[in-house]
């Protein structure tokens, strides 16, 4: 301790150094925030190489992750179930019925076969938590979101086709129990898939 090498005046880095080294330092950070930090964990790519890197889905994903956990906070546990199935059930004929049982992280889809301009009704309940779902189509490489939904636990409606191809919905259970999806249809579709 007692022998240390006091550093000469001259040996010691410059001012001009000195910022110099902080400066590279700052751009450094800057870029290591821009290409690495804000696509694996915030989804934000405003250069492209975080996808180019592999890094935008998982921030995609935690996105997606904290919007459900936030849904899932807000969201009281609807009690439309079987009861409100049975309900919708008597006052409508309905021409197909799907049930789909999901576990923990699970997701299905299922389409209808629909030409362009084509009408179906549906309505849909899930008996056990709310589930995800996307109200999409695709066919003929044509694509479209009709519609979005996380820690839903019933919907209704109307599916009219924006061109011919497969209509309809993918569902994922993010519940910690299984969950059953139950399907009403009827309109006009040639088959369901």
């Amino acid at each position: 301790m007692y022998n240390a090498h006091k550093p000469e005046t001259s040996e010691l880095p410059s001012t001009r150094r000195l910022l110099r080294s902080t400066l590279l330092a700052l751009i450094a950070a800057v870029v290591i925030l821009v290409t690495v930090i804000l696509p694996a964990e915030y989804a934000l790519d405003p250069t492209g190489i975080g996808r180019h890197l592999g890094l935008m889905e998982m921030g995609e994903i935690k996105e997606q992750l904290a919007q459900e956990a936030k849904a899932d906070g807000h969201i009281a546990q609807n009690e439309t179930t079987v009861e409100a199935l049975a309900q919708v059930e008597l006052e409508n004929e309905w021409r197909d019925e799907t049930r789909i049982d999901l576990s923990p992280g699970e997701g299905t889809e299922i389409k209808l076969v629909m030409e362009k301009g084509e009408v179906a009704d549906f309505y849909w309940v899930s008996d056990g938590g709310p589930v995800n779902f996307d109200l999409h189509g695709d066919g003929k490489g044509n694509s479209i979101s009709y519609e979005k939904g996380r820690g839903v636990s019933e919907a209704e409606g109307e599916l009219t086709a924006e061109f011919t191809g497969s209509h309809g919905w993918f569902f994922r259970n993010r519940n910690q129990s299984d969950v059953t999806v139950t399907l009403l249809t009827r309109g006009e579709y040639s088959d369901m898939q």
